[in-house]
């Protein structure tokens, strides 16, 4: 017995060894990564020629956009760039004076190895490991600091010519330090659909960016400073410092429902407002103050004592591991479509169902979970099938040339975007009567009110989908496109066929949807009568 015990701890010390040696291996190369970063990077995109950046812009995409300003010129140290920015930014210093980048050597005396924060001397021995194997850090050399110049300059750089070599950090310059989480961001690139119903990488933060100087009325609008705000989201492919707010760079921010409000709110992807309003939300605004944000997305249930998830509990995970790809359990994606709806049995999309209903179980049960995913499914379906119908109507007028001005003012939209009923350009230009009165409706319809009703119900929020917001205002939006279709039919002494609708074969009179009362744990079906 006195043998066996040796041998057994040197057993498990080199499985343990072997295991970081593992991980450690899994990590990809940083120069790699890089390389296929800025190879990948759109910069102006396919429509370059129709739009120029204002100088706001280069802040949302320095890679492109950024130079150095001249007001400052010269050689400047390490020790410079604080001292002078403790005076000129004040709020931009005590952020990093704050921060873990600016107090390394309290991660590496943190005693406690029952405090959340423990982890990070893990992270910062990785971080150090990484800048070896780049040949930034000497072997067993403590990485000091994180100061300006580091993220401004170079990692490890004692001087910089401010008036040239000054950079504002993209996603490259955090990887350099931050190389596992790099990878995973980028990862979202990956993900493929299966029949095709969106581009490869998309929608995600990893490509966020492509999304937006591709789309053709962004790059089309004369009104730059309004287009720009679209920047101001998607901007995640550039940088990190969306969700990682500079100069602080907090992780326990980072892993708070705020943090995603900023972007994921507002009339085509409220996603904020449904967590709010939801029990999920509910429980959040009123336990937060027992949770402990510096816990891991891992730990968070067990250290961080959350007593409901948040939106970085669920997005995070996927089937019990935590990433910064944020697809890996995605099915309906930005909005819905039916060559989603139509394809939801098909093994993909069932194995991310799968995966939520592990997800939910967290706090729920196996049937429960899956009750509620099938019955938001099939509400989602049933607010396609509206804005469907509708589509059909407003492509008929178009088609026959009966919509409002449509031969005598109806201007076309700006180069590169093309001219199409009910489009999304028409949410952001307006000329004559381009868009007409009921494009403009059909526009809110499939891009704002059907999009609503679907983050609603998988955001459980009972009023996101039936009476506020969703499904109300997608009949409204219905009545007011069926009325303007027959009016504009008999002007043009057309006779209106009774629609399917009217006869009760769409479903359009009768809806069942899954209203979620979370704190009993059941789903009630509830009878819309015409």
């Amino acid at each position: 017995m006195k043998m066996i015990r040796p041998l057994l701890l040197t057993l498990c010390s080199l499985l343990m060894l072997s295991g970081l040696a593992h991980a450690k291996s899994d990590i990809p190369d940083f120069a790699d990564l890089k390389a296929q970063y800025v190879e990948d990077h759109p910069g102006k995109g396919s429509h370059a020629q129709y739009w120029e950046p204002i100088p706001i812009q280069k802040y949302w995409n320095p890679r492109n956009f950024y130079k150095p300003p001249a007001t400052v010129t010269g050689e400047v140290t390490r020790a410079a760039c604080v001292s002078c920015h403790q005076a000129v930014t004040p709020g931009a210093y005590h952020a990093w004076k704050d921060s873990g980048h600016a107090n390394l050597q309290r991660i590496r005396d943190m005693p406690n190895s029952l405090d959340a924060r423990y982890y990070k001397k893990e992270k910062l021995a990785e971080v150090e490991r990484q800048l070896v194997k780049q040949g930034l850090l000497k072997e067993g050399q403590p990485l000091a600091e994180v100061g300006c110049i580091d993220c401004h300059g170079g990692v490890g750089k004692q001087s910089i010519r401010h008036d040239q070599d000054l950079v504002m950090p993209d996603r490259a310059a955090c990887g350099t330090c931050h190389t596992p989480e790099f990878a995973e961001a980028e990862s979202e690139k990956n993900q493929e659909w299966p029949q095709k119903q969106w581009g490869k990488g998309h929608p995600s933060h990893a490509v966020d960016w492509a999304a937006n100087v591709e789309t053709a009325i962004w790059a089309a609008m004369p009104q730059r400073e309004i287009a720009q705000g679209c920047d101001m989201c998607h901007y995640q492919q550039n940088k990190c410092d969306g969700c990682h707010t500079r100069h602080t760079f907090s992780a326990a921010e980072a892993r708070q429902p705020e943090a995603c409000a900023t972007c994921h709110n507002g009339v085509d992807h409220n996603e904020w407002e449904n967590y709010l309003t939801s029990k999920h939300g509910t429980v959040y605004q009123t336990q937060k103050k027992n949770w402990n944000f510096e816990a891991q997305l891992k730990d968070s249930f067990t250290q961080g004592h959350y007593t409901a998830p948040t939106c970085q509990t669920c997005h995070f995970e996927f089937k019990g591991e935590y990433s910064h790809n944020l697809v890996r359990k995605v099915r309906w994606a930005f909005n819905p479509t039916p060559a989603i709806a139509d394809n939801l049995n098909h093994p993909w999309f069932q194995e991310r169902k799968e995966a939520w209903q592990d997800t939910c179980a967290n706090c729920h049960s196996a049937s429960f979970g899956e009750a509620y995913l099938t019955a938001a499914d099939k509400g989602t379906i049933q607010g396609l099938k509206v804005e469907q119908e509708a589509k059909k109507i407003v492509e008929a007028l178009h088609k026959d040339g009966l919509l409002v001005g449509q031969k005598t003012n109806r201007p076309a939209p700006p180069a590169p975007e093309k001219d199409a009923a009910g489009g999304f350009f028409q949410l952001f230009w307006a000329k004559g009567n381009s868009p007409s009165h009921v494009e403009r409706v059909y526009a809110d319809m499939w891009e704002h009110d059907v999009i609503k009703l679907y983050k609603g119900i998988f955001h459980a929020n009972p009023g996101g989908f039936t009476y506020t917001e969703g499904w109300s205002e997608l009949m409204r939006d219905y009545a007011e496109i069926m009325d303007a279709n027959t009016q504009l039919r008999e002007r043009a002494g057309q006779k209106v066929k009774t629609s399917d609708a009217a006869s009760g074969d769409s479903g359009l009179g009768r809806l069942a949807l899954g209203v979620v009362l979370l704190g009993a744990g059941i789903v009630v079906l509830r009878r819309r009568k015409p």
